[in-house]
């Protein structure tokens, strides 16, 4: 019989019951962030998926869709997210300094944390040649710096799309942490050729509006009854095994912004903010700066 041979060795296996275990800074087992894209496209290009037939150029119902998050969605999300009283992480493409900042200015003013997401979200980073993905990385890091006065400190690609060596262009570029990689519930240090960085868990497949509705044909209330029931899952697996966990949330504007799944968030929210005691709100910068000051050994390094 062949040996399969995994020459993966970006991170270290290690199963969950093995690890140390340590808390969130109030003491709790399961972290909680939600992560809001606000993202702008190129009109003419094709932005992805919409609910009817496969999009075709010039592709205005893709741009209008989306658009839509931008003029009215995210006003919706603003609300509940306030009248919980709960962080978030904006996700954002740089192109929305250009052609809608308003829309930046009360996440500022309530202190959210703004993540890197690309220059805009027509285009990926598997598509680029290295010095252009380099550059493209800076550019974004010169711009939040401009506009925010501070470098992001963590990434996630348009598309969720990374080159071979994106993971190291990230760490020479001044990120501290990376969103790309679902592969955990804790975040786990990812080997680089310059050295290790943080890779933060973000729901790429599961707790993610977009492959909910448009990939699975979820219904509103499905989406619902997945993010709550995941959440007392781990909330009950952290504090049954003393593992600290992360629950994550992603939110697109042109989806959950509809007025017919604003309820559906109020839901949600509302759940969580139940068990406020019991848990850690956060952003995922907050989450990795924790772990990054944990002792050495507690989170395994490749």
């Amino acid at each position: 019989m062949t040996k399969f041979d995994n020459k993966f060795d970006r991170y270290p296996f290690s199963i969950l019951p093995d690890r140390p275990t340590y808390t969130w800074p109030n003491g709790t087992t399961l972290a909680v962030y939600f992560a809001l894209n606000v993202e702008a496209f190129e009109f003419g290009r094709n932005p992805g998926p919409d609910f009817t037939s496969l999009p075709a150029a010039p592709f205005h119902r893709g741009y209008a869709y989306r658009d839509y998050g931008n003029r009215v969605g995210i006003w919706r999300i603003l609300e509940l997210f306030e009248r919980y009283d709960i962080p978030l992480a904006i996700l954002t493409n740089t192109s929305v300094y250009d052609v809608c900042p308003e829309v930046l200015v009360p996440f500022r003013e309530r202190g959210d944390e703004f993540v890197g997401h690309g220059r805009t979200n027509s285009e990926r980073q598997i598509d680029m040649e290295e010095d252009v993905e380099r550059a493209m990385l800076e550019e974004v890091r010169d711009r939040f710096i401009a506009e925010e006065g501070h470098a992001p400190k963590g990434w996630l690609g348009p598309f969720i799309s990374q080159s071979a060596k994106t993971p190291e262009l990230l760490l020479e570029s001044g990120y501290s942490y990376m969103m790309d990689w679902y592969f955990d519930e804790q975040p786990q240090w990812f080997r680089t050729d310059s050295g290790p960085i943080l890779s933060v868990p973000y729901p790429t497949m599961e707790l993610n509006d977009i492959p909910a509705f448009i990939n699975r044909g979820s219904s509103d209330p499905d989406f619902t009854r997945m993010v709550t029931d995941g959440f007392d899952q781990q909330l009950a697996d952290g504090e049954r095994h003393g593992w600290p966990l992360v629950c994550a949330v992603s939110l697109h504007t042109f989806l959950m912004g509809q007025p017919h799944r604003a309820h559906q968030l109020n839901l949600m929210l509302e759940h969580m903010a139940a068990h406020r005691s019991q848990i850690w709100f956060a952003t995922p910068g907050q989450i990795a700066d924790h772990v990054a000051g944990l002792p050495d050994g507690v989170v395994a390094k490749p």
